[in-house]
């Protein structure tokens, strides 16, 4: 069935819902969230995260290596062969090629520094945390040029345990209210890539050690980028800078929209008010619906199967979809909602609530499970 989220404005945004429905009713700085859940679903307080756990566990335990592990490895690997293809297709002059040697160079990149890095950060692409660490490292720092260290203090220190907690995990740090909306939503993610370096400094000022380090490797992953454009594909040597800034750029525009649809405009509460934890992923986590792009480029844990990802993050994106349909079952069959929306309709809500979304602050939201 379908669910809304009516708002003080009345304004009604569809997602999607298997069993359950739910109002938020919002006041001066503060929301009620209220369950309807639908006839036969369990009272919402009775989900449990432990037991929800078991039943993934079982899944885990029962599939093979390359389920768990073996198709994300292949996906990173094409990501790595597109960009070597993508540098030599931009050898050539004919636009055709050219504009497919931009696109497989971007994509390739953004296999790696997002998708990869992702998983390796959250030690998901392997048991071993040496290969983890290394990974997380090659993909982060060298190929992504964004810092490790400080994406595994922003991320898995405090975005993953405080998700949407004011204050903590609400994904203030992708607001940007000085910028009108058509400027941050369509124009400022395309310098997500000349910024990333920037922002890394920032994020470890005061590190020394970890700063310089971080900036050793992320100089020489420019260099080597930079040189093989320069002697394998032609490029002079603004050409190559120009190249790499354009190739990277490619999906900085669904890099950010991702990251704030999946959160902000859901319900935000304090550390007073934050319910328990399968609960607070439930309300505050969003699923994009599939696609065949941003699925393979980002990954499911990062776009069909966010809400997944945020109960069990160290799952890979492989096992995030394989566990999907439980985990969808048992959060509607305890009277909590699954939310799911598509890109589109993420787009065009952000659009016309960037001021109430964005600029201004989320009202704190108190949890009422009805029993």
């Amino acid at each position: 069935m379908q669910r809304s989220i009516v708002c003080e404005s009345g304004r009604k945004m569809a997602t999607h819902s298997a069993d359950v429905s739910y109002v938020t009713t919002a006041g001066t700085g503060h929301a009620e969230l209220r369950w309807r859940p639908v006839s036969g679903s369990k009272a919402p307080n009775t989900a449990s995260l432990v037991e929800l756990g078991d039943k993934v566990q079982q899944i885990v335990g029962r599939s093979s290596w390359w389920d768990r592990y073996g198709v994300d490895w292949c996906i990173l690997s094409a990501g790595l062969g597109l960009a070597f293809l993508g540098m030599y297709l931009a050898s050539y002059q004919h636009p055709l090629l050219f504009a497919s040697g931009l696109l497989a160079c971007g994509t390739g990149h953004w296999i790696l520094a997002n998708k990869g890095a992702h998983l390796a950060v959250h030690g998901a692409l392997a048991e071993s945390r040496a290969v983890n660490a290394f990974a997380v490292w090659f993909m982060s720092e060298l190929a992504g040029a964004f810092t490790y260290k400080g994406g595994f203090d922003i991320h898995i220190k405090v975005h993953h345990p405080h998700t949407n907690i004011i204050g903590l995990g609400d994904s203030s740090s992708f607001r940007a209210p000085f910028l009108p909306k058509y400027v941050y939503m369509f124009c400022a993610p395309l310098l997500v890539p000349a910024l990333a370096p920037l922002v890394s400094v920032q994020i470890l000022w005061g590190q020394w050690a970890a700063m310089l380090s971080c900036v050793i490797t992320m100089a020489t992953g420019l260099y080597i980028n930079h040189f093989l454009l320069v002697h394998f594909s032609g490029f002079s040597v603004l050409g190559a800078a120009a190249f790499m800034l354009a190739s990277r750029s490619i999906f900085g525009l669904p890099y950010i929209h991702v990251n704030i649809f999946q959160h902000i405009g859901l319900p935000m509460y304090s550390q007073e008010t934050r319910p328990k934890r399968i609960q607070l992923m439930s309300t505050g986590v969003l699923n994009l619906s599939r696609n065949a792009v941003l699925d393979w480029v980002f990954g499911h844990s990062l776009i069909s199967c966010h809400v997944e990802h945020h109960l069990f993050p160290t799952l890979s994106d492989n096992m995030c979809f394989k566990v999907r349909p439980v985990v969808r079952d048992y959060l509607t069959a305890h009277g909590l909602p699954y939310n799911e929306d598509s890109y589109t309709s993420r787009l065009r809500v952000f659009v016309e609530k960037y001021e109430e979304w964005m600029v201004k602050l989320p009202p704190i939201t108190h949890f009422v499970g009805l029993q």
